[in-house]
């Protein structure tokens, strides 16, 4: 399984990104799949997750301005990440988890000025 990142870039405060995780080399139904991000100096974090009950978990940090969607069809999550603030920039990472196993994307960098 290979998890494809992208949708990052500089964005000013207040403005929005939509970050893709695309899924390829696999059939199989990720138990869950979501966003992580690791800010200089910081240990890597949740985001948001469809984690293994089929809910929906955000960061306290996020919620209301980051919306997780995925499409099935394409194998892909979304990360709709709105009033965005210079707190949010981070590494993104997508990860995966199916069973024992866990795969991590290669990360996109989402940068927000003030």
């Amino acid at each position: 399984v290979q998890l494809q990142a992208s949708g990052g870039g500089l964005v000013q405060a207040g403005g929005s990104l939509r970050l893709s995780c695309a899924a390829s080399g696999s059939t199989f139904v990720f138990n869950a799949i979501g966003w992580y991000r690791q800010a200089p100096g910081k240990q890597r974090e949740l985001v948001a997750i469809f984690n293994s009950a089929g809910r929906i978990d955000y960061a306290d940090s996020v919620k209301g301005r980051f919306t997780i969607s995925r499409d099935n069809a394409k194998n892909t999550v979304y990360l709709q990440m709105n009033s965005l603030k210079p707190g949010d920039t981070a590494v993104y990472y997508c990860n995966a988890i199916s069973g024992w196993n866990t795969w991590w994307g290669q990360g996109t960098l989402v940068t927000v000025s003030s």
